[in-house]
């Protein structure tokens, strides 16, 4: 009989999962409950990623999706005992700077972030208070993708806006930090130590940022108070002027739900595009919306990486890493052709293997490859807090 930790990472319309052995943390099996909302589909894979099942579900709706999951392990072949479950939470607000069990109180002030985060906040909260119901005597571990970037100086994480609303909360948080935490965690084994010092790492995935790492640590992000800011996303619109929220109030009488689900739901690739959010259908066109979305994209990324680079003063390696940056070499070459001023250099068939290095060895900045692992790091912190 297996002791394991459960990790759940709930979205707007999936979620995902994975089993780790409670000592090792070695990884016994992953899955999705993918469309939950309108034909759910449970899908799951063993630790050499080889798919066991693929059923879909009778309802529809987190609640009987987080039930049919529970079922499917408790009567699996290989008997486990659930030590913990750990949740990924998008937004810790200025409260959480670390993982914390989860009781009523940390669920009420979660609840307070839910405008900050209204893509992920709610429904982390739901697989939360639908885990308590079915196994009412679990620990459960919140783990936060801002906390990492607690280690950036006052000055970074400040807006221009009156001080009075700093004080309130309204500072540049940052987000994707379990991520950015494994990448710090594995570098110093992907490349040589001298190398570590100023790195930028590059999420790129349907939510994208770019973080500074010195001495492994978050020293600038491309996110802010919101997941909004910062990078083009795959439906999200990055870094925009707050006038043209102004100008879509005041002149076009749009709502605040209206402008909502324009900035979160409706722009970004998809938007430029008219086409699709995913990267691979885009890459897959040859129509000019479809290259515009493609070639922003890749402008916008670039442009953050400098300013990050000027924020590090130099830059010893960019890493890429999260779906698009583990797996699409043309928008990492689009990318690094805007840096060629910084001497980066790639290597066409080592970039197009996805290799861990993919500069060439002329190139003034290590260019990596790294798959990132927030699960096995959301793990690590139910562990070590157990």
């Amino acid at each position: 009989m297996n002791n394991v930790i459960l990790v759940i990472n709930a979205g707007s319309s999936s979620i995902k999962f994975s089993l780790f052995h409670f000592e090792s943390l070695k990884l016994i099996s992953h899955g999705e409950i993918e469309n939950i909302f309108e034909a759910a589909t449970f899908s799951a894979f063993n630790d050499k990623h080889e798919i066991t099942l693929k059923k879909k579900l009778d309802s529809n709706g987190y609640e009987p999706s987080l039930k049919f999951f529970c079922n499917w392990f408790q009567n699996s072949e290989e008997k486990s005992t659930l030590k913990g479950v750990g949740h990924r939470i998008v937004h810790g607000g200025s409260e959480f700077f670390k993982p914390v069990q989860i009781d009523n109180e940390v669920i009420n002030k979660l609840t307070k972030l839910i405008p900050l985060a209204p893509l992920h906040e709610p429904h982390n909260i739901e697989a939360i208070e639908i885990i308590a119901k079915i196994y009412p005597k679990i620990i459960q571990v919140g783990c936060f993708d801002t906390a990492f970037h607690r280690t950036q100086n006052r000055l970074a994480t400040l807006f221009a806006i009156p001080r009075k609303l700093t004080e309130e909360g309204m500072i540049r948080y940052g987000f994707h930090g379990l991520s950015y935490e494994y990448i710090a965690s594995v570098l110093p084994d992907k490349i040589d130590a001298v190398k570590n010092k100023k790195v930028i790492v590059a999420h790129l995935g349907q939510g994208a940022s770019l973080c500074a790492l010195y001495e492994l640590k978050s020293l600038a992000t491309s996110m802010g108070l919101t997941a909004l800011d910062g990078l083009m996303m795959g439906t999200r619109c990055g870094t925009l002027d707050p006038g043209l929220i102004l100008y879509l109030l005041q002149e076009k009488k749009m709502t605040v739900e209206q402008i909502s689900h324009l900035l979160y739901r409706e722009s970004g690739l998809l938007g430029v595009s008219g086409i699709s959010s995913d990267v691979r259908v885009l890459l897959a066109s040859k129509k000019e919306e479809a290259v515009d979305a493609i070639d922003l994209f890749c402008y916008r990324a670039a442009r953050e990486l400098g300013a990050l680079a000027i924020i590090l003063k130099g830059c010893d390696a960019i890493v890429f890493t999260a779906g698009i940056g583990e797996n699409a070499p043309l928008i990492r070459k689009k990318i690094c052709q805007w840096l060629d001023w910084m001497g980066v250099q790639l290597d066409d068939i080592t970039n197009n293997r996805n290799d861990t290095i993919i500069s060439n060895p002329q190139s003034k900045v290590i260019v990596t490859v790294i798959p990132t692992n927030e699960d096995y790091m959301i793990a690590k912190h139910v562990l070590a807090l157990l």
